[in-house]
């Protein structure tokens, strides 16, 4: 494999072994994205004078005998991370010039574990959206299909990892912002345990980098293997030194097994809420199929299994009872009249995420006590299962849609169109009681797009999952290099 595609394992072992240097390593992937990312856009903010810094430095920290976990390993970084000297806007053109006083935490991490950080990945605007697009940066498509999203709010580096934009890259996940760009281009990202990583300097502009415990959202790894994941995991994984006094190891418990003959394996297909298109279906079964193979032992039902449906309601009130927390009184106002007018008895999600955006405080309590209950089921469902394989969302990567408003868009199923947010149910359940999910590639659909699904683990459990997609990588044969005459189109 050419060396923009190998693993950040692989590129350490040969920077270790003296086969490469970091700068080197570097400028391939400098020149790869100025060759390839005209037509597909990922990377919106290009650092790469001081990339070419880093790398020198790297190399000269190894010729010293230094060696740290990334050291001159090229990554990139979700636009909504703070860099120092970079623009921070989250798509936002009135934030086109706004420059952060200092570094994210996750930032740098990545720093002092060696990294050489090539620059910024596109977002959608406020990061409110299953697609890439804003009016600074423009659209990043999938470099499968150039028609078709990658994918967001992480999808500038979803598909600067298809298309081999450096090793590694960071992310964010709130509605599936890390796991459903993965899934649309073919690569490996996983959502960690809520409050595992800090997400301090991961914050919408101007607003100050605080330490705060955010609800349902998290920060972590993207990468071209699971077993890279594990190694950026353990880099950005440990408590906030702003707020625990000095930072110190995460003693993660270690998987619970590692033979994929000792997993027990819970599969889920359909959600009572949305249908599953076929394409979806086939890899969750691939995946089935291969735990079966494998010795698994696996189940399609259970009744340990919190109800879907009021998961997904709660889910959707929390989730958007925290994203109009900042709209104009005047449009809160206008929510507050359209809510009370709803039908008592509607129980749609519409109504959910009407219903959310105007949550009071005590509804909000009474909705946290309800997702306590949850965790609860969830902790008694993981005393029988290691582990839940899921859809990341019904169907492969869509055709580029930015007509409307979200809530006037319509997301095709089989050929059955479906409100447009439904789709996050699938990231939900794993987002609303805060359990690690790391998703995985599982082939291609019958149109030449990945597929991938999840696997959901127990609370801080996060190893287990991250082994069960190693295992997996073994058997279904992971990332697949986009076929070069679809990295050219145009």
């Amino acid at each position: 494999m050419e060396s923009n595609l190998q693993s950040a394992e692989e590129m350490l072992a040969a920077l270790r072994a003296g086969a490469v240097t970091s700068v080197e390593l570097t400028e391939a992937a400098i020149a790869r994205i100025e060759r390839e990312d005209k037509a597909i856009n990922a990377i919106c903010v290009p650092d790469f004078d001081n990339a070419r810094a880093a790398a020198q430095r790297t190399d000269a920290a190894r010729a010293r005998g230094e060696d740290r976990p990334l050291l001159g390993i090229p990554v990139t970084v979700k636009e909504s991370y703070d860099m120092v000297g970079l623009p921070t806007t989250w798509g936002m053109p009135e934030y086109a010039n706004y420059r952060p006083a200092e570094d994210a935490a996750q930032v740098s991490r990545l720093k002092a574990a060696g990294a050489v950080l090539l620059g910024k990945t596109n977002v959608p605007a406020t990061l409110r959206d299953i697609q890439s697009y804003n009016d600074i940066y423009g659209t990043t498509n999938n470099p499968w299909d150039h028609t078709r999203t990658a994918g967001g709010s992480s999808g500038g580096s979803a598909a600067a990892l298809a298309a081999g934009f450096g090793a590694l890259s960071i992310g964010s996940d709130l509605a599936g912002s890390l796991r459903t760009p993965a899934h649309f281009c073919g690569i490996y990202a996983h959502k960690p345990t809520l409050g595992l990583a800090p997400t301090r300097g991961m914050v919408a502009p101007p607003s100050p980098a605080l330490p705060t415990d955010l609800d349902l959202a998290v920060v972590g790894p993207m990468a071209r293997t699971a077993r890279d994941l594990t190694l950026l995991l353990d880099v950005m994984a440990g408590p906030d030194p702003l707020t625990h006094g000095i930072a110190y190891d995460v003693a993660l418990p270690p998987a619970r097994h590692e033979q994929l003959s000792d997993f027990r394996v819970l599969i889920i297909e359909d959600h009572p809420l949305i249908p599953t298109g076929s394409a979806v279906r086939a890899g969750v079964n691939r995946v089935a199929e291969a735990l079966t193979d494998g010795g698994a032992h696996v189940r399609r039902h259970s009744p340990l299994l919190p109800d879907p449906i009021e998961a997904a309601t709660l889910y959707m009130q929390l989730m958007l009872s925290n994203a109009a927390a900042t709209l104009p009184i005047d449009v809160y106002e206008r929510l507050r009249t359209d809510a009370a007018a709803l039908q008592p008895d509607d129980r749609s999600l519409d109504a959910a995420r009407l219903r959310g955006m105007v949550l009071s405080h005590r509804d909000w309590v009474h909705a946290n006590a309800r997702r306590e209950l949850h965790r609860q089921s969830w902790r008694r469902l993981f005393t029988e299962f290691d582990a839940v394989v899921c859809p990341i969302t019904p169907t492969p990567a869509f055709p580029h849609n930015h007509n409307g408003g979200l809530e006037d868009r319509h997301l095709t199923i089989d050929g059955t169109d479906y409100p447009y947010f439904d789709q996050l149910v699938w990231a939900g359940v794993a987002t609303m009681p805060g359990l690690p999910s790391t998703a995985i590639p599982t082939g291609l659909s019958p149109e030449g797009l990945p597929v991938g699904v999840q696997l959901i683990g127990p609370m801080f459990e996060d190893r287990t999952p991250l082994r069960l997609a190693e295992l997996l990588e073994q058997k279904l044969g992971g990332f697949r290099p986009v076929n070069s005459a679809r990295l050219h189109s145009r």
